[in-house]
């Protein structure tokens, strides 16, 4: 199987980075030290490339109509131009298709951001539910072919004012700005550029969207700024003390966000109908989702252990990790109902069962470790 490049992949070779095969793309895992490449994003700056992610615009009179019904959370917050807005996009049974980000720039065009191993999926999705409700819209990914936009995210607590050395015309737009809002900067360097205070690091910075014919340049300024380019190794590390979810991990069509710790993005209060709505309602919320600290040496937590209760009920780790940060194993699970924030359950590794203490989410955030 030929796998899909990026448009920063010789970048990345150029760089010396270990590559692999992620979801059929050709990505960085890291460029020499996964170790080093986290704590830049902790303490500095770092970047990824994240191109792999697929960027679709839906434009139409009708578009915010069809995202009320199309997603778990409520467009309706976002009444703004430049606001943005996380959520899950449902099945009919409650499963998660994806998560994404939504933006809002007019009130005939919103732009997704989505997973990029379910590209595809959801764009079939979505313009499958277009034709059924009628809505007219135009649905156009932005990953793949002419007007492609390539996506960089640089995070860490010098991203931000690293970003405005390179893209100076983007620091009257963004100085202000507040976590999940977006501008967009017509005349960069790098052409018209998307910068959004958003990120999957648990620090602050952007993620930046620009035409793929620019993003090597782009990329390359960024490094001359002493931005660190850091791979897939360290995003995940970042994420999981996050506490944020990795689709296809911690959820995907067979877990509904209620149990995959998305409660908060799920609107079930308003009158508003969505997809999966009714079968959320029928089913509620049958397991916690928690982090998990290990207070045992002899294993590292890892997807699929199992986690055994103090009542004997039984759940299980859906990502686990060494923390860079906190120096401990840590993971993310689905328990019991009956577990408690502060309890100890044990995680069955292979022969042994081991302790562990369950802990409120996030780990880390913003460079400071909240959870011990």
């Amino acid at each position: 199987m030929t796998l899909k490049a990026t448009p920063l992949n010789s970048a990345h070779r150029a760089l010396g980075a270990k590559m692999v095969d992620f979801g059929g793309w050709d990505m960085p895992v890291n460029y020499g030290s996964q170790i080093e490449e986290h704590h830049a994003v902790r303490s500095d700056a770092g970047m990824f490339d994240v191109s792999h992610m697929c960027v679709v615009d839906l434009e139409g009179a009708n578009a915010r109509d069809f995202l009320r019904g199309l997603l778990a959370n409520n467009v309706d917050k976002l009444q703004t131009p430049g606001k943005a807005l996380y959520s899950a996009m449902l099945n009919p049974e409650g499963g998660v298709i994806d998560d994404l980000i939504v933006y809002f720039f007019r009130e005939d065009w919103f732009r997704l951001v989505v997973n990029a191993g379910t590209a595809e999926k959801d764009v079939a999705w979505m313009r499958q539910q277009n034709d059924a409700t009628g809505s007219g819209l135009t649905i156009t990914q932005r990953r793949d072919g002419e007007n492609s936009i390539a996506l960089v995210a640089v995070q860490g607590p010098n991203a931000r004012a690293k970003v405005w050395q390179v893209l100076p015309q983007a620091q009257a737009a963004t100085e202000a700005m507040k976590p999940f809002n977006v501008a967009i900067v017509a005349d960069t360097a790098f052409g018209e550029a998307m910068v959004a205070r958003t990120g999957y690091t648990g620090e602050d910075g952007f993620e930046i969207g620009v035409p793929a014919t620019q993003v090597e340049a782009l990329w390359n300024a960024l490094i001359a700024a002493g931005v660190k380019p850091a791979g897939l190794g360290a995003r995940d590390t970042l994420r999981l003390e996050a506490g944020m979810n990795l689709y296809g991990q911690d959820m995907d069509e067979n877990v509904n966000p209620l149990d995959a710790g998305l409660g908060w993005t799920v609107d079930l209060a308003s009158e508003r109908d969505f997809i999966g709505k009714a079968a959320l309602q029928a089913k509620g919320q049958q397991t916690q989702f928690v982090g998990l600290i290990l207070r045992e040496k002899g294993g590292i937590l890892r997807a699929h252990q199992k986690v055994i209760a103090a009542s004997g009920n039984a759940g299980e780790i859906t990502s686990g990790t060494f923390s860079p940060t906190m120096q401990q194993a840590i993971a993310l699970a689905r328990v019991p109902m009956d577990v408690q924030v502060g309890d100890t359950v044990h995680v069955e590794i292979r022969d042994k069962k081991l302790a562990a203490s369950v802990v409120k989410l996030p780990f880390v955030r913003n460079g400071k470790v909240l959870a011990a």
